[in-house]
């Protein structure tokens, strides 16, 4: 049984610094017709369910723990008994939307999760967050970029516990050395690739000073 990725979007909004907005989130289920893993928890937990099915969910693997990518994590995971994984530096993060209850376990870079006979492996990209993690599918052509990267350059890094030049270089070392015909699974947005993206460095460096 081959690997798949589903996708739904899920709306809601996303609050830090004393400031909220509208936000629509991209969600991404991974797997076969047995399980699967959930990419981010950000809104809805039934349109989540609905697009898992009657899998068993193995994780709730979150990019990073703004509250429009874990505010319903926790709802999840009791609802498909699948632990929530969350990179132990963006823990501050996550406090702030759930501060009674933490998440299961840790993320860390280069772990391998198998998941519906493809590997998911977890590259630490920091910059939009201290812990941020993208996923790369090498079988599936594609890597899982949160907030990281987006189909026009990098996410934003303008808010408390972000860095654009530390964004920049997870990017440049960890995103743009994928082969370029890799598609960019993105938090917010439309998809792109590698090869899109990567002629677009310097721009993003000179757009950061």
């Amino acid at each position: 049984m081959t690997a798949r990725v589903d996708h739904a979007v899920t709306s809601g909004t996303f609050s830090l610094d004393g400031q909220t907005f509208d936000v629509d989130n991209n969600v991404w289920v991974i797997g076969d017709d047995r399980e699967c893993v959930v990419l981010d928890a950000p809104h809805d937990v039934a349109a989540i369910l609905a697009l898992v099915g009657d899998r068993q969910v193995r994780a709730i693997l979150a990019t990073h723990g703004h509250d429009d990518h874990v505010r319903v994590a926790p709802e999840l995971a009791e609802a498909t008994g699948a632990p929530v994984l969350l990179h132990a530096a963006d823990r501050v993060l996550w406090d702030m939307v759930h501060p009674h209850l933490p998440p299961n376990g840790e993320l860390h870079d280069g772990q391998s999760i198998e998941v519906g006979g493809t590997t998911l492996r977890v590259l630490h990209t920091p910059g939009h967050s201290p812990g941020a993690c993208s996923f790369h599918a090498p079988e599936l052509g594609a890597v899982f970029t949160g907030d990281t990267l987006f189909a026009g350059g990098p996410g934003a890094t303008g808010r408390s516990y972000s860095d654009f030049g530390t964004i920049v270089r997870s990017i440049r070392t960890r995103l743009l050395t994928l082969p370029a015909e890799t598609v960019v699974h993105t938090g917010h947005g439309d998809d792109t690739t590698i090869g899109a993206e990567a002629p677009h460095l310097q721009e993003w460096l000179d757009r950061g000073h």
